[in-house]
């Protein structure tokens, strides 16, 4: 027989929601009651690191590249200069994480060195030299060919209506 939930109604309504068993009370509602979800132990989904939260199912070289300004070169410097195993995320230690997160700390990461970039950017364009004014019209600024590619940057293609190719 199902668990069932009584609440107090005006004493004229009488509602039985569990078809196996019919229980009439005067002033009841009768409502079954679902078994609480089981949880097993609760586990930490990621780990954070410089602000950032990092997957827990991968090895820490791969897993610290979700950092904005750790690529592949700095997580594998990161992992020698604290003389530590590449394992998986979930597997460290707290004091491991502690020193990973200390080793981190070190360089300019995430909002800093956005900040740090747009500022830069910012600089060129005041100074109106050549990257600035690239910077500006929204077009490469490293030396690219603009002719046929740079689609990124330029937007969609907008045709011309007078405009023919000229006959071979």
């Amino acid at each position: 027989m199902a668990q069932t939930l009584a609440m107090p109604l005006a004493p004229s309504v009488s509602f039985i929601c569990n078809k196996t068993s019919y229980i009439s009370l005067s002033n009841t509602v009768s409502l079954p009651i679902s078994n609480p979800p089981k949880y097993r132990s609760l586990s930490i989904e990621c780990v954070r690191v410089g602000g950032v939260e990092i997957p827990n199912n991968k090895r820490v070289e791969f897993s610290l590249q979700y950092i904005h300004g750790i690529g592949r070169t700095r997580a594998r410097k990161i992992l020698c200069d604290l003389q530590m195993e590449n394992k998986i995320t979930k597997d460290l230690s707290e004091e491991e994480l502690i020193t990973i997160r200390d080793e981190v700390s070190k360089y300019m990461i995430e909002g800093e060195l956005r900040r740090f970039n747009a500022l830069n950017i910012r600089r060129l364009k005041e100074i109106q030299c050549y990257r600035g004014v690239r910077h500006i019209q929204g077009l490469p600024c490293r030396g690219q060919h603009t002719k046929n590619n740079c689609r990124t940057l330029k937007g969609k293609r907008v045709t011309i209506a007078g405009k023919k190719k000229a006959p071979r």
